[in-house]
């Protein structure tokens, strides 16, 4: 299970090389139009399951220094999930509200989530107001980032 969970913080490494190696063969081939959208959606596809996508998040240990005023919502993501792709898209504004943490950028925090989730990092994990929640509804986390 955890050698699982590590490829795929770097399948977005296989993903670009692919990418770029069936793009350069294409172009070199005379195909520009195939060469050139296999280098571009191939990119595209491997920010948006890279762990860096969205810059760099706060650490979780920087999140648990902080007052628990400071920090009634905190949400523990990763690339490339849709159920934490879902939650922001619903949330719209209000996801500013909130602290998003990603998990493939920090150990510690990947630790939390799966201290709370029998061992595995599913996400998203959510903090609300000191309770930890598993994939909530987004509406339990808009009413309270509406407080």
């Amino acid at each position: 299970m955890r050698a699982q969970i590590d490829m795929q913080r770097w399948l977005w490494l296989l993903v670009l090389a692919c990418s770029w190696w069936a793009g350069v063969t294409f172009l070199r081939d005379g195909s520009v139009w195939t060469g050139t959208l296999m280098l571009v959606v191939g990119s595209a596809m491997a920010w948006w399951i890279s762990p860096w996508r969205g810059g760099r998040s706060p650490r979780h240990r920087e999140v648990m220094d902080l007052p628990s005023q400071d920090r009634p919502v905190v949400v523990y993501w990763r690339p490339g999930c849709s159920f934490c792709a879902r939650l922001r898209r619903r949330l719209g504004v209000e996801a500013a509200k909130a602290i998003w943490v990603n998990i493939w950028q920090d150990g510690e925090a990947a630790e939390f989530v799966r201290r709370h989730n029998d061992g595995n990092e599913t996400v998203p994990t959510v903090v609300l107001d000191g309770e930890t929640v598993t994939n909530p509804e987004p509406e339990t986390v808009l009413a309270r980032l509406s407080r």
